[in-house]
Protein backbone atom coordinates (compact mmCIF):
# COMPACT_ATOMS: atom_id res chain seq x y z
CA UNK A 1 0.00 0.00 0.00
CA UNK A 2 1.28 3.48 -0.86
CA UNK A 3 0.00 4.75 2.48
CA UNK A 4 2.17 2.28 4.39
CA UNK A 5 5.24 3.41 2.46
CA UNK A 6 4.70 7.05 3.42
CA UNK A 7 3.78 6.61 7.09
CA UNK A 8 6.70 7.35 9.42
CA UNK A 9 5.04 6.08 12.60
CA UNK A 10 6.51 2.58 12.41
CA UNK A 11 9.78 0.92 11.43
CA UNK A 12 13.50 1.66 12.07
CA UNK A 13 13.89 5.41 12.64
CA UNK A 14 17.30 5.88 11.04
CA UNK A 15 16.30 3.98 7.92
CA UNK A 16 13.04 5.94 7.62
CA UNK A 17 14.79 9.31 7.93
CA UNK A 18 17.41 8.33 5.34
CA UNK A 19 14.83 6.82 2.98
CA UNK A 20 12.88 10.07 3.12
CA UNK A 21 15.93 12.37 3.01
CA UNK A 22 17.83 10.71 0.15
CA UNK A 23 15.32 11.56 -2.61
CA UNK A 24 15.04 15.03 -1.08
CA UNK A 25 18.81 15.37 -1.25
CA UNK A 26 18.95 14.30 -4.89
CA UNK A 27 16.02 16.57 -5.76
CA UNK A 28 17.50 19.58 -3.99
CA UNK A 29 20.85 18.78 -5.58
CA UNK A 30 19.29 19.07 -9.02
CA UNK A 31 17.47 22.25 -7.98
CA UNK A 32 20.69 23.75 -6.66
CA UNK A 33 22.49 22.68 -9.82
CA UNK A 34 20.07 24.45 -12.11
CA UNK A 35 20.16 27.54 -9.88
CA UNK A 36 23.97 27.44 -10.01
CA UNK A 37 24.10 26.89 -13.77
CA UNK A 38 22.87 30.47 -14.22
CA UNK A 39 25.97 31.78 -12.46
CA UNK A 40 28.35 29.27 -14.07
CA UNK A 41 27.21 29.97 -17.60
CA UNK A 42 26.82 33.73 -17.15
CA UNK A 43 30.18 34.08 -15.36
CA UNK A 44 32.05 32.17 -18.04
CA UNK A 45 30.26 33.49 -21.13
CA UNK A 46 28.96 36.98 -20.21
CA UNK A 47 31.61 38.41 -17.84
CA UNK A 48 31.92 39.64 -14.26
CA UNK A 49 29.32 42.42 -14.47
CA UNK A 50 26.67 39.96 -15.63
CA UNK A 51 27.72 37.52 -12.89
CA UNK A 52 27.43 40.32 -10.31
CA UNK A 53 23.93 41.12 -11.60
CA UNK A 54 22.80 37.50 -11.19
CA UNK A 55 24.52 37.14 -7.81
CA UNK A 56 22.96 40.26 -6.34
CA UNK A 57 19.47 38.85 -6.89
CA UNK A 58 19.83 35.79 -4.66
CA UNK A 59 18.87 37.41 -1.38
CA UNK A 60 16.03 39.28 -3.10
CA UNK A 61 14.55 36.06 -4.45
CA UNK A 62 14.43 34.62 -0.95
CA UNK A 63 13.02 37.87 0.39
CA UNK A 64 10.06 37.63 -1.96
CA UNK A 65 9.23 33.95 -1.48
CA UNK A 66 10.49 33.44 2.09
CA UNK A 67 7.31 34.57 3.80
CA UNK A 68 5.09 32.25 1.81
CA UNK A 69 7.48 29.32 2.16
CA UNK A 70 7.20 29.74 5.92
CA UNK A 71 3.42 29.72 5.73
CA UNK A 72 3.57 26.58 3.58
CA UNK A 73 5.68 25.00 6.33
CA UNK A 74 2.70 25.51 8.61
CA UNK A 75 0.49 23.81 6.04
CA UNK A 76 2.88 20.85 5.95
CA UNK A 77 2.63 20.43 9.73
CA UNK A 78 -1.18 20.46 9.57
CA UNK A 79 -1.25 17.87 6.76
CA UNK A 80 1.37 15.63 8.40
CA UNK A 81 -0.34 15.68 11.80
CA UNK A 82 -3.70 14.70 10.30
CA UNK A 83 -2.10 12.03 8.16
CA UNK A 84 -0.37 10.51 11.20
CA UNK A 85 -3.74 10.47 12.96
CA UNK A 86 -5.32 8.68 9.93
CA UNK A 87 -7.74 11.60 9.38
CA UNK A 88 -8.36 11.33 5.62
CA UNK A 89 -11.02 14.04 5.44
CA UNK A 90 -8.80 16.42 7.41
CA UNK A 91 -5.89 15.78 5.04
CA UNK A 92 -8.10 16.50 2.00
CA UNK A 93 -9.37 19.79 3.45
CA UNK A 94 -5.85 20.93 4.42
CA UNK A 95 -4.44 20.11 0.99
CA UNK A 96 -7.11 22.03 -0.94
CA UNK A 97 -6.91 25.05 1.38
CA UNK A 98 -3.14 25.10 0.85
CA UNK A 99 -3.50 24.99 -2.94
CA UNK A 100 -5.96 27.86 -3.15
CA UNK A 101 -3.75 29.95 -0.88
CA UNK A 102 -0.70 29.20 -3.04
CA UNK A 103 -2.53 30.34 -6.20
CA UNK A 104 -3.39 33.69 -4.62
CA UNK A 105 0.10 34.09 -3.13
CA UNK A 106 1.87 33.24 -6.39
CA UNK A 107 -0.09 35.81 -8.36
CA UNK A 108 0.55 38.46 -5.72
CA UNK A 109 4.28 37.69 -5.65
CA UNK A 110 4.51 37.98 -9.42
CA UNK A 111 2.86 41.40 -9.52
CA UNK A 112 4.92 42.78 -6.62
CA UNK A 113 8.19 41.33 -7.89
CA UNK A 114 7.86 42.64 -11.43
CA UNK A 115 6.55 46.04 -10.32
CA UNK A 116 9.03 46.86 -7.58
CA UNK A 117 12.26 45.39 -9.02
CA UNK A 118 14.11 48.70 -9.68
CA UNK A 119 13.19 50.16 -6.27
CA UNK A 120 14.32 47.03 -4.42
CA UNK A 121 17.62 46.83 -6.30
CA UNK A 122 18.37 50.48 -5.55
CA UNK A 123 17.45 49.93 -1.90
CA UNK A 124 20.19 47.28 -1.51
CA UNK A 125 22.75 49.55 -3.18
CA UNK A 126 23.18 47.73 -6.48
CA UNK A 127 25.93 49.59 -8.42
CA UNK A 128 24.73 51.56 -11.44
CA UNK A 129 27.01 49.68 -13.84
CA UNK A 130 25.20 46.39 -13.15
CA UNK A 131 21.73 47.87 -12.58
CA UNK A 132 20.35 47.28 -16.13
CA UNK A 133 21.31 43.59 -16.09
CA UNK A 134 20.09 43.17 -12.50
CA UNK A 135 16.67 44.67 -13.32
CA UNK A 136 16.34 42.53 -16.44
CA UNK A 137 17.30 39.28 -14.68
CA UNK A 138 15.15 39.86 -11.61
CA UNK A 139 12.05 40.93 -13.54
CA UNK A 140 12.14 37.85 -15.76
CA UNK A 141 12.74 35.68 -12.70
CA UNK A 142 9.75 37.26 -10.91
CA UNK A 143 7.50 36.63 -13.92
CA UNK A 144 7.80 32.92 -13.14
CA UNK A 145 7.18 33.12 -9.39
CA UNK A 146 3.72 31.55 -9.70
CA UNK A 147 5.39 28.43 -11.07
CA UNK A 148 7.93 28.44 -8.24
CA UNK A 149 5.23 28.83 -5.58
CA UNK A 150 3.06 26.09 -7.09
CA UNK A 151 6.01 23.70 -7.31
CA UNK A 152 6.87 24.31 -3.66
CA UNK A 153 3.21 23.74 -2.78
CA UNK A 154 3.11 20.39 -4.58
CA UNK A 155 6.48 19.50 -3.10
CA UNK A 156 5.24 20.34 0.41
CA UNK A 157 2.13 18.19 -0.02
CA UNK A 158 4.19 15.21 -1.17
CA UNK A 159 6.63 15.61 1.71
CA UNK A 160 3.96 16.12 4.36
CA UNK A 161 2.50 12.77 3.33
CA UNK A 162 5.91 11.10 3.47
CA UNK A 163 6.60 10.97 -0.30
CA UNK A 164 9.94 12.48 -1.28
CA UNK A 165 10.35 10.47 -4.52
CA UNK A 166 7.97 12.28 -6.87
CA UNK A 167 9.50 15.75 -6.28
CA UNK A 168 12.85 14.17 -7.20
CA UNK A 169 11.53 12.88 -10.53
CA UNK A 170 10.08 16.24 -11.49
CA UNK A 171 13.19 18.16 -10.51
CA UNK A 172 15.43 15.88 -12.56
CA UNK A 173 13.37 16.60 -15.66
CA UNK A 174 13.15 20.37 -15.06
CA UNK A 175 16.85 20.59 -14.14
CA UNK A 176 17.97 18.92 -17.35
CA UNK A 177 15.72 21.26 -19.31
CA UNK A 178 17.10 24.26 -17.42
CA UNK A 179 20.74 23.33 -18.07
CA UNK A 180 20.13 22.71 -21.77
CA UNK A 181 18.25 26.01 -22.14
CA UNK A 182 20.94 27.90 -20.18
CA UNK A 183 23.63 26.72 -22.56
CA UNK A 184 21.42 27.39 -25.59
CA UNK A 185 20.22 30.86 -24.55
CA UNK A 186 23.48 32.19 -23.08
CA UNK A 187 26.38 30.28 -24.64
CA UNK A 188 24.91 29.81 -28.13
CA UNK A 189 22.41 32.63 -28.64
CA UNK A 190 24.26 35.16 -26.44
CA UNK A 191 21.10 36.31 -24.59
CA UNK A 192 23.10 37.09 -21.41
CA UNK A 193 21.27 37.40 -18.09
CA UNK A 194 17.88 37.41 -19.85
CA UNK A 195 18.56 33.94 -21.22
CA UNK A 196 19.66 32.64 -17.81
CA UNK A 197 16.54 33.99 -16.12
CA UNK A 198 14.24 32.66 -18.86
CA UNK A 199 15.76 29.18 -18.59
CA UNK A 200 15.15 29.20 -14.82
CA UNK A 201 11.52 30.30 -15.23
CA UNK A 202 10.80 27.57 -17.78
CA UNK A 203 12.34 24.94 -15.48
CA UNK A 204 10.31 26.13 -12.48
CA UNK A 205 7.02 26.12 -14.39
CA UNK A 206 7.71 22.66 -15.79
CA UNK A 207 8.33 21.17 -12.33
CA UNK A 208 5.11 22.76 -11.03
CA UNK A 209 3.12 21.38 -13.96
CA UNK A 210 4.45 17.85 -13.47
CA UNK A 211 3.75 17.94 -9.73
CA UNK A 212 0.15 19.05 -10.07
CA UNK A 213 -0.57 16.67 -12.91
CA UNK A 214 0.26 13.82 -10.53
CA UNK A 215 -1.69 15.34 -7.63
CA UNK A 216 -4.75 15.68 -9.88
CA UNK A 217 -4.42 12.26 -11.49
CA UNK A 218 -6.00 10.20 -8.70
CA UNK A 219 -2.90 8.00 -8.41
CA UNK A 220 -1.70 9.59 -5.15
CA UNK A 221 -2.93 9.42 -1.55
CA UNK A 222 -4.92 12.60 -2.03
CA UNK A 223 -6.49 13.90 -5.25
CA UNK A 224 -6.47 17.63 -5.90
CA UNK A 225 -9.66 18.74 -7.63
CA UNK A 226 -10.44 22.25 -8.87
CA UNK A 227 -14.04 21.79 -7.73
CA UNK A 228 -12.95 21.19 -4.13
CA UNK A 229 -10.73 24.26 -3.87
CA UNK A 230 -12.15 26.28 -0.97
CA UNK A 231 -10.68 28.80 1.45
CA UNK A 232 -11.60 26.74 4.53
CA UNK A 233 -11.44 29.30 7.40
CA UNK A 234 -10.62 26.70 10.07
CA UNK A 235 -7.80 25.09 8.11
CA UNK A 236 -6.40 28.42 6.91
CA UNK A 237 -6.45 29.66 10.50
CA UNK A 238 -4.38 26.64 11.59
CA UNK A 239 -2.00 27.08 8.66
CA UNK A 240 -1.43 30.73 9.50
CA UNK A 241 -1.10 30.06 13.23
CA UNK A 242 1.63 27.51 12.59
CA UNK A 243 3.12 29.03 9.45
CA UNK A 244 2.98 32.77 10.12
CA UNK A 245 5.87 32.72 12.65
CA UNK A 246 8.06 30.86 10.12
CA UNK A 247 6.96 33.21 7.36
CA UNK A 248 7.79 36.29 9.41
CA UNK A 249 11.10 34.71 10.37
CA UNK A 250 12.02 33.93 6.76
CA UNK A 251 11.09 37.34 5.42
CA UNK A 252 12.81 39.31 8.18
CA UNK A 253 15.95 37.17 7.96
CA UNK A 254 15.83 37.73 4.20
CA UNK A 255 15.71 41.49 4.86
CA UNK A 256 18.73 41.05 7.13
CA UNK A 257 20.51 39.22 4.32
CA UNK A 258 19.64 42.05 1.95
CA UNK A 259 21.27 44.46 4.40
CA UNK A 260 24.32 42.17 4.49
CA UNK A 261 24.31 42.14 0.69
CA UNK A 262 24.31 45.94 0.65
CA UNK A 263 27.50 45.92 2.77
CA UNK A 264 29.07 43.44 0.36
CA UNK A 265 28.04 45.61 -2.59
CA UNK A 266 29.96 48.51 -1.06
CA UNK A 267 33.23 46.61 -1.67
CA UNK A 268 32.65 46.62 -5.45
CA UNK A 269 31.90 44.32 -8.38
CA UNK A 270 34.59 41.77 -7.54
CA UNK A 271 33.26 41.34 -4.02
CA UNK A 272 29.69 40.95 -5.35
CA UNK A 273 30.76 38.33 -7.88
CA UNK A 274 33.09 36.47 -5.48
CA UNK A 275 30.63 36.36 -2.59
CA UNK A 276 27.80 35.48 -4.95
CA UNK A 277 29.86 32.54 -6.18
CA UNK A 278 30.52 31.45 -2.59
CA UNK A 279 26.80 31.62 -1.78
CA UNK A 280 26.18 29.28 -4.72
CA UNK A 281 28.70 26.83 -3.24
CA UNK A 282 27.13 27.26 0.20
CA UNK A 283 23.79 26.34 -1.35
CA UNK A 284 25.13 22.81 -1.79
CA UNK A 285 26.16 22.78 1.87
CA UNK A 286 22.54 23.40 2.82
CA UNK A 287 21.42 20.26 0.97
CA UNK A 288 22.03 17.71 3.76
CA UNK A 289 20.75 20.23 6.30
CA UNK A 290 17.58 20.97 4.33
CA UNK A 291 16.80 17.35 3.53
CA UNK A 292 17.37 15.87 6.96
CA UNK A 293 15.56 18.70 8.74
CA UNK A 294 12.56 18.37 6.42
CA UNK A 295 12.57 14.67 7.20
CA UNK A 296 12.64 15.48 10.93
CA UNK A 297 9.74 17.94 10.67
CA UNK A 298 7.57 15.39 8.86
CA UNK A 299 8.67 12.61 11.22
CA UNK A 300 7.89 14.65 14.35
CA UNK A 301 4.52 15.81 12.97
CA UNK A 302 3.32 12.36 11.94
CA UNK A 303 4.45 10.66 15.16
CA UNK A 304 2.90 13.34 17.35
CA UNK A 305 -0.32 12.82 15.40
CA UNK A 306 -0.04 9.12 16.26
CA UNK A 307 0.95 9.98 19.87
CA UNK A 308 4.26 8.08 19.57
CA UNK A 309 6.16 10.37 21.95
CA UNK A 310 9.18 8.15 22.69
CA UNK A 311 9.63 7.70 18.96
CA UNK A 312 9.52 11.49 18.48
CA UNK A 313 12.39 11.98 20.97
CA UNK A 314 14.55 9.26 19.42
CA UNK A 315 13.96 10.58 15.90
CA UNK A 316 14.86 14.12 16.95
CA UNK A 317 18.09 12.94 18.60
CA UNK A 318 19.20 10.69 15.77
CA UNK A 319 18.27 13.16 13.04
CA UNK A 320 20.21 15.96 14.72
CA UNK A 321 23.34 13.83 15.06
CA UNK A 322 23.16 12.83 11.40
CA UNK A 323 22.64 16.40 10.21
CA UNK A 324 25.42 17.95 12.29
CA UNK A 325 27.97 15.25 11.45
CA UNK A 326 27.33 15.31 7.71
CA UNK A 327 27.32 19.12 7.52
CA UNK A 328 30.66 19.42 9.30
CA UNK A 329 32.22 16.88 6.94
CA UNK A 330 31.01 18.98 4.00
CA UNK A 331 32.38 22.10 5.72
CA UNK A 332 35.87 20.63 5.93
CA UNK A 333 35.72 19.78 2.23
CA UNK A 334 34.63 23.34 1.33
CA UNK A 335 37.44 24.81 3.47
CA UNK A 336 40.06 22.72 1.67
CA UNK A 337 38.65 22.98 -1.87
CA UNK A 338 37.55 26.64 -1.79
CA UNK A 339 39.91 27.96 -4.53
CA UNK A 340 38.81 25.23 -6.94
CA UNK A 341 35.11 25.60 -6.14
CA UNK A 342 35.03 29.39 -6.50
CA UNK A 343 37.20 29.13 -9.61
CA UNK A 344 34.45 27.17 -11.35
CA UNK A 345 32.44 30.39 -11.64
CA UNK A 346 35.12 32.74 -12.92
CA UNK A 347 38.81 32.76 -13.89
CA UNK A 348 39.37 36.23 -12.35
CA UNK A 349 41.84 35.94 -9.40
CA UNK A 350 40.40 39.02 -7.67
CA UNK A 351 36.89 37.55 -7.70
CA UNK A 352 38.14 34.15 -6.55
CA UNK A 353 39.99 35.76 -3.63
CA UNK A 354 36.80 37.21 -2.15
CA UNK A 355 34.94 33.91 -2.40
CA UNK A 356 37.81 31.93 -0.88
CA UNK A 357 38.15 34.35 2.01
CA UNK A 358 34.46 33.96 2.85
CA UNK A 359 34.66 30.16 2.64
CA UNK A 360 37.69 30.01 4.93
CA UNK A 361 35.92 32.13 7.58
CA UNK A 362 32.60 30.26 7.59
CA UNK A 363 33.05 26.64 6.46
CA UNK A 364 34.27 25.06 9.70
CA UNK A 365 31.22 26.39 11.56
CA UNK A 366 28.63 24.59 9.43
CA UNK A 367 28.01 22.25 12.38
CA UNK A 368 26.49 25.20 14.29
CA UNK A 369 24.33 26.13 11.32
CA UNK A 370 23.15 22.52 11.07
CA UNK A 371 22.29 22.25 14.75
CA UNK A 372 20.24 25.45 14.67
CA UNK A 373 18.22 24.29 11.67
CA UNK A 374 17.74 20.82 13.20
CA UNK A 375 16.37 22.25 16.43
CA UNK A 376 14.12 24.67 14.54
CA UNK A 377 12.71 21.85 12.39
CA UNK A 378 11.94 19.73 15.46
CA UNK A 379 10.12 22.59 17.13
CA UNK A 380 8.13 23.40 13.96
CA UNK A 381 7.12 19.78 13.60
CA UNK A 382 5.80 19.95 17.17
CA UNK A 383 3.80 23.07 16.34
CA UNK A 384 6.12 25.37 18.30
CA UNK A 385 7.07 27.67 15.41
CA UNK A 386 7.16 30.80 17.58
CA UNK A 387 10.34 29.65 19.37
CA UNK A 388 12.59 29.34 16.29
CA UNK A 389 11.09 32.58 14.99
CA UNK A 390 12.04 34.44 18.16
CA UNK A 391 15.56 32.98 18.33
CA UNK A 392 16.41 33.54 14.68
CA UNK A 393 14.94 37.03 14.52
CA UNK A 394 16.83 38.10 17.61
CA UNK A 395 20.14 36.52 16.63
CA UNK A 396 20.26 36.09 12.85
CA UNK A 397 18.53 39.39 12.17
CA UNK A 398 18.84 42.01 14.92
CA UNK A 399 22.20 40.95 16.32
CA UNK A 400 23.74 40.17 12.90
CA UNK A 401 22.74 43.53 11.42
CA UNK A 402 23.82 45.42 14.53
CA UNK A 403 27.18 43.66 14.56
CA UNK A 404 27.89 44.37 10.89
CA UNK A 405 26.62 47.95 11.02
CA UNK A 406 28.79 48.73 14.05
CA UNK A 407 31.96 46.86 13.02
CA UNK A 408 32.33 47.44 9.27
CA UNK A 409 32.80 51.25 9.42
CA UNK A 410 35.45 50.80 12.10
CA UNK A 411 37.54 48.13 10.35
CA UNK A 412 36.69 48.68 6.65
CA UNK A 413 37.29 44.98 6.00
CA UNK A 414 34.83 42.61 4.29
CA UNK A 415 36.00 39.81 6.60
CA UNK A 416 33.97 41.50 9.35
CA UNK A 417 30.83 40.77 7.30
CA UNK A 418 31.85 37.13 6.96
CA UNK A 419 32.46 36.63 10.70
CA UNK A 420 28.87 37.64 11.47
CA UNK A 421 27.65 34.27 10.22
CA UNK A 422 29.62 31.83 12.44
CA UNK A 423 29.08 34.11 15.45
CA UNK A 424 25.30 34.18 15.04
CA UNK A 425 25.10 30.45 14.18
CA UNK A 426 26.91 29.64 17.42
CA UNK A 427 24.73 31.89 19.59
CA UNK A 428 21.50 30.48 18.15
CA UNK A 429 22.76 26.92 18.68
CA UNK A 430 23.31 27.59 22.38
CA UNK A 431 19.80 29.04 22.74
CA UNK A 432 18.19 26.13 20.88
CA UNK A 433 20.12 23.57 22.95
CA UNK A 434 18.81 25.18 26.13
CA UNK A 435 15.25 25.17 24.75
CA UNK A 436 15.28 21.48 23.80
CA UNK A 437 16.96 20.44 27.04
CA UNK A 438 14.73 22.50 29.29
CA UNK A 439 11.28 22.74 27.70
CA UNK A 440 8.24 20.50 27.13
CA UNK A 441 8.27 21.13 23.40
CA UNK A 442 5.99 18.15 22.59
CA UNK A 443 3.03 19.64 24.44
CA UNK A 444 1.54 21.55 21.47
CA UNK A 445 -1.46 20.03 19.70
CA UNK A 446 -2.79 20.63 16.17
Amino acid sequence: MEQEKTLMTQGPIGRILLRFALPLFLGNLFQQLYNTVDSLVVGNFSGNEALAAVSSSGSLCFLIIGFFQGVFAGASVVISRRYGARDGEGVDRAVHATVIFSLAAGLLLTVLGVGFTPAILRWIGTPENVMPDSVLYFRIYCSGLLGLVLYNTANGIFQALGDSRHPLYYLIVSSVVNVVLDLLFVAVWDMGVAGAALATVIGQCLSALLGFLHLMSGRFLVRVSLRRLRADPTVLGLIFRLGLPSGVQNSVIAIANVVVQSHINAFGDNAMAGCGSYFKVEGFVFLPITCLTLAMTTFVSQNLGAQRYDRVKEGARLGTLMTVGLSEAVGVAVFLLAPFLIGLFTPDPAVIAFGVRQARVEALFYCMLAFSHSAASILRGAGRAVIPMAVMLAVWCVFRISYITFMVPRFQDITVVFTAYPITWSISSILFALTLWKGNWMSMRV
